[in-house]
């Protein structure tokens, strides 16, 4: 039984070490070393192994059961941008809705159906195909594959991130969009970060050692480059972000977890909804058998949240849409 202590005690180590090294995402950028964002892919996995081994200590009598109770709490913040509990907070001025609609392969009409019984002021696309969707009392701000805006509010301004950037290797999009909001004006910024361009075959491991190992290495050598082209988006969608002459709300689909090096720094000087308002998991990607959160929405200070949902009960693409309430302070 010593020994058995020992391994887990060892074990536990390991885990705590990498949870820290997931918080440097925070400092070092993927161009620097990106295995700290690989390790964001893994944080429920580690907090949860984490969280289990200490109670684990508890059930044991052992004093460093405190211990890493005590080292635990710096994995809170982490925690709940995952998996968080709030209550609706009151009244609301502004009802959004974001969504990857993949196209509308999953059906034109459902998404419309579902969208007009949901009474939204602003609803953000992200890979909408191009369909001229039809929402009850909301228009469309501009025309892009990639990314669209309805919105009641008038528009003055607008400008795509990206543009004279795109190519074959290019498949990113980020636009803003000025809105005047009960007189005031906002910046409305739509992300669709680099996508990695998986599909189930590709990570889906079938127990053959050689086939997995050579897949775990084709995954791996997929998403390091796709997190150093992240990097190089963020830094121009950041020059809009700090240069907004109004408050902003952000919001899309990021190809990136929370803890990564793009939830930081997209989302620095900014409120995560989620963090804020939201109940239950975050996770807003159901395609794979793995809790992956990649969509959100952030906003300015001035720009509380009310509540925030990931609806679960539908199933309009490979992503939940995600649902929030906000209340616009003075």
């Amino acid at each position: 039984m010593k020994a058995v202590r020992l391994i887990l005690l060892i074990c536990h180590l390991g885990i705590l070490f990498l949870l820290f090294a997931v918080l440097l995402n925070a400092y070092i950028p993927p161009r620097v070393f990106p295995w700290f964002n690989i390790l964001s892919l893994g944080f429920p996995v580690l907090i949860s192994a984490y969280a289990l081994l200490t109670v684990f200590w508890i059930f044991m009598w052992k004093k460093r059961a405190f211990v890493f109770l005590l080292f635990g709490l710096f994995f809170f913040s982490a925690t709940q941008r995952w998996f968080n509990y709030s209550s609706t907070k009151g009244d609301s001025d502004l009802k959004i809705i974001t969504i990857n609609a993949k196209g509308g392969k999953f059906g034109k009409q459902e998404i419309e159906k579902y969208i007009n019984s949901q009474h939204a002021d602003l609803v953000l696309m992200q890979e909408d195909g191009n369909l001229d969707y039809q929402f009850s009392g909301l228009k469309k701000a501009r025309e892009n594959p990639l990314s669209s805006l309805y919105s009641k509010y008038e528009i003055v301004g607008y400008k795509e991130i990206f543009e004279g950037l795109y190519s074959e290797d290019f498949n990113a999009f980020a636009d803003y969009t000025d809105l005047k909001i009960e007189g005031k004006g906002y910046r409305i910024i739509n992300i669709y970060l680099q996508p990695f361009k998986f599909e189930k075959s590709m990570v889906k491991l079938n127990g053959d050692s050689n086939q997995d190992e050579q897949k775990v290495k084709n995954i791996v050598k997929r998403l390091i480059p796709t997190f150093k082209i992240h990097q190089d988006q963020i830094d121009i969608i950041r020059k809009y972000i700090d240069n907004s002459p109004y408050p902003v709300i952000m919001t899309g689909d990021f190809n990136a977890v929370p803890n990564s090096y793009e939830y930081y720094h997209l989302g620095k000087n900014l409120q995560d909804a989620f963090v804020k308002a939201g109940k239950g998991s975050a996770t807003s990607f159901h395609d794979y058998k793995y809790p992956l959160r990649l969509d959100y929405i952030f906003t300015s200070k001035s720009i509380e949240p009310i509540s925030y949902q990931v609806d679960r009960s539908v199933r309009l693409s490979d992503h939940f849409p995600v649902l929030a309430t906000f209340k616009i302070l003075n």
